[in-house]
């Protein structure tokens, strides 16, 4: 069975927008899923991109162009300007490792994280904003969130990052099968070819 690397933070809207397509896509081959948060200004580092705000105008504008139609293709709510963004989602994203550390799926709480921003205009570097939507997830939201916190977690995220970046993504999301990077949602049908085809992975 082949397996995605999933590399994300809480706090992309293309991670927020791309994250129903490919788990649809994983679900439709078979494949699974492992769900990599990372630190994104150590991979925009590295790949010389910038955030939004330090982006030239035109590109800032045309971001906003894109988060609608993606927005609207895949039939989610966006905010285009949310008011708690940017934010540090370090607390957020490690409640992921926490729960895949006690073997949980972390799938619907990071689609709550993704839509807490983009959708409802809420705080993810709050812990209790963090907390709440664990619980509302259907797990002790106080326990994870203790977990969330230890450095054994912390360490896991500093270590996706360092694979993301030994797998030349870009940004978030990236998605990796078999050595071979997509990095955006809107390559994820690219992907879903790629499957479909069963060709080998391409290389630079």
């Amino acid at each position: 069975m082949a397996n995605i690397d999933y590399y994300f933070a809480g706090i992309s809207p293309f991670s927020y927008l791309g994250h129903r397509a490919i788990e649809a896509v994983a679900r439709k081959h078979g494949c699974g899923i492992a769900y990599k948060p990372v630190i994104l200004p150590e991979l925009f580092e590295v790949s010389g991109a910038l955030p939004p705000a330090k982006r030239p105008p035109v590109r800032q504008r045309y971001r906003l162009l894109e988060l609608q139609r993606v927005a609207e293709m895949r039939g989610l709510p966006i905010n285009l300007k949310p008011k708690h963004f940017p934010v540090d989602p370090a607390l957020a994203d490690q409640a992921v490792i926490a729960l895949l550390d006690a073997r949980q799926d972390p799938t619907d709480y990071m689609f709550r994280v993704f839509s807490a921003v983009w959708a409802q205009d809420e705080n993810v570097s709050d812990p209790r904003v963090v907390e709440r939507v664990l619980d509302e997830s259907g797990f002790d939201g106080a326990a994870f969130l203790e977990a969330a916190q230890s450095e054994s977690v912390a360490e896991t995220r500093r270590q996706n990052t360092k694979e993301a970046i030994e797998a030349d993504a870009v940004g978030v999301p990236a998605y990796v099968l078999n050595g071979e990077v997509f990095w955006g949602q809107d390559r994820i049908e690219l992907l879903d070819r790629a499957l479909e085809s069963g060709r080998a992975p391409f290389h630079p």
